[in-house]
């Protein structure tokens, strides 16, 4: 059926508890979309390094303070770098009182709080080249990177002070990126944000409902786009976003960290052919992606209903006023027909 024939459909997201209008487009289908947005080219592109980039290899002393880099044991001939953000959300060297005291405070019968700005936030860049971005990676260097994040929220959560991690991927200036440099960031916070709470919330009521783990059970049908020996890419039945694609562990798994080295390698070809298909499609587009994970300290009871993705967004529409009031989007693209483009578009191997 085609998507400018189809009725509007209100579905439920029963990982994030939250309604998506599915409005087709009546001016274009959903094979004419495209990024409106032209990325940059280099001053000079055949140059692996660029004088005013300190991600480039050879700029390392222009960086904030390097935590580790992959190979560790590498002086200067490095895949990785992670490092301090030069310019942090928060604070690591804010203190935080066990007993919260000096950390938390109210402002009474209003029920405003406020909270110190402790918290760690971090750069992973993705390779020494300027012009390099993810998708060029190699499948094993895109593992490097995953297991990067892997290794830092690993030592992030040996502070009992930070109970969730994110780990996001910026690319493109309209996306948020602020260095054309291919980068992610990690942030450690005290506390667990509220998406984040709404989010364990739904997959327990889900649990409770059916006794099943929401993602270990979720239909693929006519929404998968590809598949690999671990991991699973889909358009999710409630896509919040045009295109908005997924890929979920085959093996249920509360937290990204307890991914292993075979895993970060599958993972990693699946990502990189994900990012592929998305920028032939639709054109290089601007995009964020996150890595949704469990709060590091689930008790035992949780564990059976907590289950780690990758969520990815093309940003291809703006959100107004209906989306800011309700919370509810409108996606003109129906996740069936994305998954049919994407499933269907064959892509040469650059490994």
């Amino acid at each position: 059926m085609a998507t400018a024939n189809r009725n509007p459909e209100i579905r439920k997201d029963a990982v994030n508890n939250r309604l998506v209008i599915l409005s087709p487009a009546r001016s274009r289908r959903p094979s004419d979309f495209k990024s409106k947005f032209q990325a940059k080219s280099d001053s000079n592109p055949s140059s692996n390094a660029q004088p005013q980039c300190p991600f480039c290899a050879g700029n390392e002393h222009q960086c904030a303070p390097e935590i580790f880099r992959m190979p560790e044991d590498s002086s200067s001939d490095w895949k990785v770098r992670v490092i301090e953000n030069l310019y942090p959300a928060l604070s690591r060297d804010a203190l935080v009182k066990s007993d919260n005291k000096e950390y938390c405070h109210s402002s009474g019968t209003s029920g405003e709080m406020s909270l110190g700005g402790f918290g760690f936030h971090d750069v992973i860049i993705e390779s020494p080249v300027h012009s390099v971005h993810l998708p060029d990676l190699l499948t094993s260097g895109v593992a490097v990177v995953l297991l990067a994040y892997k290794k830092r929220i690993e030592q992030l959560s040996a502070i009992d002070s930070i109970n969730y991690v994110q780990v996001f991927k910026n690319h493109g200036a309209s996306a948020g990126a602020s260095m054309s440099h291919s980068h992610s960031q990690i942030l450690a916070l005290p506390i667990i944000p509220s998406l984040a709470s709404n989010r364990l919330s739904s997959m327990e009521e889900y649990h409770n409902q059916t006794g099943k783990c929401v993602l270990c059970n979720i239909h693929t049908d006519k929404l998968l786009i590809d598949e690999s020996t671990h991991f699973i890419s889909i358009s999710p039945f409630a896509s919040t976003f045009p295109f908005e694609t997924w890929i979920v562990p085959r093996f249920h798994s509360s937290h990204y960290h307890e991914l292993d080295e075979n895993k970060a390698i599958d993972l990693g070809g699946l990502l990189k052919l994900t990012l592929q298909k998305l920028s032939i499609q639709l054109n290089d587009p601007p995009y964020n992606f996150m890595i949704h994970t469990s709060p590091l300290r689930v008790t035992s009871s949780e564990l059976p209903y907590t289950h780690w993705y990758i969520q990815i967004v093309p940003q291809l529409s703006t959100i107004g006023g209906f989306e800011m009031g309700t919370g509810c989007y409108i996606n003109p693209v129906f996740p069936e027909d994305a998954a049919k483009i994407l499933r269907e578009l064959e892509v040469v191997s650059r490994e």
